[in-house]
């Protein structure tokens, strides 16, 4: 039997190669066949999710707050020290020097990562700025919404922070960063469906002890995630879903 695994598409494309090095790691020691896929988008994504053929998915925490609460999803491992903190960033010539200067009305750039954007809220209070107060751009990638800062196509952007970081020297030295968050307790998660709980087990040693042996870590720096992965409970999840619904409130 051949298993589903998801990757969700908020990683930069110098991390895809690493991917692929991962799950072939992954399969040798597993023993199972894994089958990696990757959606170009979140529109993708939420296709493939609905079709109720993803097995073992790296989500990102809003995607997995829902799949664990609605779906029974089972969390399992996320990386160790790899928090999902937002960027917002202007053009490096914006007179835009702080949150405080956005007015309503400005434009934000942003891509379909929804805890990005609900973080960015939160940044955004100082400026008495609301979602319907802002005109919001969606942007296929992290690059794409660069670019539209860079060109004055909008007064700013929303930025997962690793990807803000991994942006080419250029590019970076053309954006400013007005605020990054420090929130430390949202990540990414692997979570797995319920149908494939006997097998998780397997998947949960083959894939946290990628670290353990000659050459792995290499494969964890071509990943984008140095330092490994660690476990995760399902109280581990909770605690994290319930801060996001603070988030919200």
């Amino acid at each position: 039997m051949t298993l589903n695994f998801l990757v969700a598409p908020d990683f930069p494309p110098q991390n895809f190669a690493g991917w692929h090095l991962f799950n072939t790691v992954l399969q040798r020691r597993a023993g199972m066949q894994l089958h990696l896929v990757m959606p170009q988008d979140a529109v993708e994504q939420a296709a493939l999710l609905d079709k109720e053929t993803v097995d073992v998915l790296y989500a990102n925490p809003f995607d997995a707050a829902e799949l664990i609460r609605d779906k029974g999803y089972i969390p399992f491992a996320r990386p160790v020290n790899r928090s999902n903190e937002m960027v917002i960033a202007v053009p490096a010539s914006s007179v835009i020097n702080r949150v405080e200067d956005l007015r309503p009305g400005c434009r934000i750039a942003l891509t379909a990562n929804h805890d990005v954007k609900l973080i960015g809220l939160r940044l955004l209070e100082p400026a008495d700025l609301a979602e319907a107060d802002v005109q919001w751009v969606l942007a296929d990638s992290y690059q794409a919404a660069a670019r539209q800062v860079i060109k004055g196509q909008v007064d700013a952007g929303f930025f997962l922070a690793s990807a803000f970081h991994s942006l080419s020297r250029l590019t970076l030295s053309q954006l400013r960063p007005l605020v990054e968050s420090s929130l430390k307790d949202i990540s990414h998660v692997l979570i797995a469906h319920p149908r494939v709980q006997a097998d998780l087990p397997v998947i949960r040693t083959a894939m946290l002890g990628i670290g353990s042996q000659p050459g792995d870590a290499d494969v964890l720096e071509a990943m984008g995630l140095g330092e490994g992965l660690e476990p995760m409970d399902q109280e581990d999840a909770e605690f994290m879903i319930d801060l996001m619904d603070t988030l919200l409130d």
